[in-house]
């Protein structure tokens, strides 16, 4: 079984953030696959399905994304859920607007959502889809993050969407992390 999780903020005060690109990456990969989030369970909204012949579950934590990892963690030990079929779908401010990248393993780089996955699931062995916010300019971190993307920059970020559900069908299908960074970063 793989787990897929969107990180992101719960709420309509926080629906079309840049912090939020973890949900909105899940949400239209759900509606792609013709599912919804509505089950609750472990703090957390989530679907069990299959996709392509796999068992799967989306899942958005419920928690604020610095305590993501409570869900996250509870879903791992519930479903058991090894690290390895873990893939988390996160914001990125070191990364340009609207570019992904795929990474194996690692350091939280000050993420506070990730630092409490790594925290809960006792590992940095997880995979994680990165989706470039880039940094802010003049603005401090926590107001950019928590502001929506400009209207030019919310259709770049669409594409990145759309190429990011290729990465999830790919990560479903068993395709080796090195074929997933080749292919997406």
């Amino acid at each position: 079984m793989k787990l897929i999780v969107g990180l992101g903020n719960p709420g309509a005060k926080y629906a079309n953030t840049k912090h939020n690109v973890g949900f909105m990456t899940l949400d239209q990969y759900a509606d792609a696959k013709n599912v919804s989030l509505l089950n609750e369970k472990f703090n957390g909204l989530y679907v069990k399905t299959r996709i392509n012949g796999e068992h799967v579950i989306l899942l958005k934590p419920l928690t604020y994304m610095n305590e993501s990892g409570q869900a996250v963690g509870e879903y791992a030990r519930f479903f058991k859920i090894a690290p390895a079929d873990i893939l988390i779908i996160q914001d990125d401010m070191d990364l340009p607007l609207a570019k992904l990248r795929i990474r194996e393993s690692g350091s939280a780089g000050g993420h506070n959502g990730i630092k409490s996955v790594i925290a809960h699931l006792g590992t940095q062995d997880f995979l994680r889809l990165k989706i470039g916010i880039q940094h802010p300019k003049r603005e401090k971190v926590i107001d950019w993050v928590l502001t929506p993307f400009e209207k030019d920059d919310a259709a770049l970020m669409q594409h990145s969407y759309s190429v990011a559900q290729g990465a999830l069908d790919d990560f479903i299908a068993g395709v080796s992390v090195q074929e997933l960074m080749n292919k997406y970063n």
